[in-house]
């Protein structure tokens, strides 16, 4: 009896020796299991913020669309921009300093449609029956033309928006939307900061530019835009020149 009491016993303290062992195991298991903060994305937060940069530009230049929306403050001045671009052109609508207006171009083809508010004959406004919400053509000799061609112009907005003079530098992973990112800071951020998108291609998503001047976000990356003239009845003629503009 007394040898299988001591038998019982030393299967037990066996048991007991794996079951701790087995916990054990089972907690380093755990340990070890924690979520990676970069399972199932695109790698970018591996790579330096100069390759970062890169890459994501070059993911902005490999597809003909986007859309885009700012709030800024240039000069003390307040822009909203809301446009959807794409390689030949956009549409959508600009607020500069308070006063906003709709803006299309087609090819070179650049057409405001706006309020009799905004445009002027002269000293006199013009009749808001004349306009009828319709599209004015901006002649290419006008003054306003280059700015406003400037805000459809996908190329140019990404090559003033994604420049990022200064040094890069990487930061914390964030989110716009749903998207994880990674964020890439501008001389430690004075210079402002960049969202880049950890989830598919590396699009830039957002941009907060320094000094409370404002942010822009990108998005709709290679989504499908339309942009087509309007018809002959929807536009209204000023000739060579657009009439003088209250902005």
């Amino acid at each position: 009896m007394t040898a299988i009491h001591l038998g019982r016993a030393r299967r037990r303290a066996f048991v007991g020796v794996l079951s701790a062992g087995l916990f054990a195991g089972t907690a380093g298991l755990v340990g070890c299991s924690a979520e990676d903060p970069d399972a199932g994305t695109n790698g970018m937060a591996e790579l330096s913020a100069e390759k970062i940069h890169s890459q994501s530009r070059a993911a902005a230049d490999s597809v003909a669309s986007v859309t885009v929306n700012a709030d800024l403050v240039v000069k003390g001045k307040t822009y909203k921009i809301d446009m959807k671009l794409n390689a030949d052109g956009g549409t959508g609508k600009i607020t500069d300093d308070g006063v906003s207006f709709r803006l299309l171009r087609v090819g070179d083809d650049v057409y405001m449609q706006a309020d009799a508010a905004l445009l002027k004959e002269g000293d006199k406004p013009v009749e808001s029956s004349k306009l009828s919400a319709k599209y004015v053509k901006v002649p290419e000799d006008d003054p306003k033309y280059k700015r406003l061609r400037a805000y459809t112009d996908k190329g140019d907005l990404l090559d003033m928006l994604l420049d990022l003079p200064g040094k890069l530098t990487k930061g914390d992973r964030g989110e716009v939307g749903s998207v994880r990112t990674i964020q890439l800071a501008v001389d430690d951020g004075e210079g402002g900061t960049m969202d880049v998108s950890l989830e598919g291609e590396p699009y830039p998503l957002r941009l907060v530019r320094a000094g409370d001047a404002g942010t822009l976000k990108l998005s709709d990356w290679g989504q499908s835009v339309t942009v087509e003239a309007p018809a002959k009845n929807e536009m209204v003629d000023f000739g060579s020149q657009l009439p003088k503009s209250t902005g």
